[in-house]
Order: C-alpha cells, then sequence, then structure tokens
C-alpha cells in the first residue's frame, strides 16, 4: 500500500495537484506537462520524481520520452482513506440527526 504520509505531501502543492489532474485526462511526456507551467523542465522533472515516489504516478521509458501516468494504486489508496472519513463523518451526522430529533418537544407538550 503507498505511504499516505507522502502522497498528502505531494498534494499539498499546487504545481503537483495540477499535474497530477492533467494526468488525468491521459499519459503525458515532462515536455507536454511542462507546457503550462512558467518554470523549466527540470523544476517539473523533480515535481514529477516527487510524485512518483509519493506512489501517485508511474514513468516508462521509451526512448529518450519518460510518458508518465496516474498510479492507480495510489489514487485507490486516498480514495479508501478518503470513504473511510466520509463514512465516519456521515454516522458523526446520523448521531446528531438521532439527538436533534430526542430534543424535539412532542406535540401538545410545552417546553420550560
Amino acid at each position: 500500500m503507498p505511504d499516505l504520509d507522502a502522497a498528502f505531501s505531494a498534494l499539498s502543492d499546487p504545481t503537483r495537484r495540477a499535474i497530477l489532474a492533467r494526468l488525468a485526462g491521459g499519459e503525458a511526456t515532462v515536455m507536454e506537462l511542462a507546457e503550462p507551467f512558467e518554470m523549466t523542465q527540470p523544476a517539473v522533472s523533480r515535481h514529477l520524481k516527487v510524485l512518483e515516489a509519493a506512489g501517485l504516478i508511474i514513468r516508462r521509458v521509451e526512448g529518450t520520452k519518460r510518458p508518465c501516468r496516474l498510479a492507480e494504486d495510489g489514487i485507490e489508496a486516498i480514495d479508501r482513506w478518503l470513504a473511510m472519513m466520509r463514512d465516519a463523518l456521515a454516522r458523526n451526522y446520523n448521531r446528531l440527526d438521532a439527538v436533534l430529533a430526542d430534543m424535539k418537544p412532542e406535540k401538545g407538550r410545552k417546553r420550560r
């Protein structure tokens, strides 16, 4: 299982989130990923190394190119963790709903 600390650390940077958003549309080379940013190709490569180390992308060698794509396992690990948090939040809201329902006064009965 990918390291969630490394994944969330990698996601803390807006450039890396933008790179992942671009890769959600399909595989891309380093040069293609560097196009929309006002930074050098080596700077983008450093971001890619962080994403790769976090298990969020996979890079392969194709001649002189290094196409990148999203790493299914890394993205799914984050999704599983977020699903666990959504479930916990839903349980908390359900408990709150029950408490609030118990607090409603019955019809015909006045609250003091």
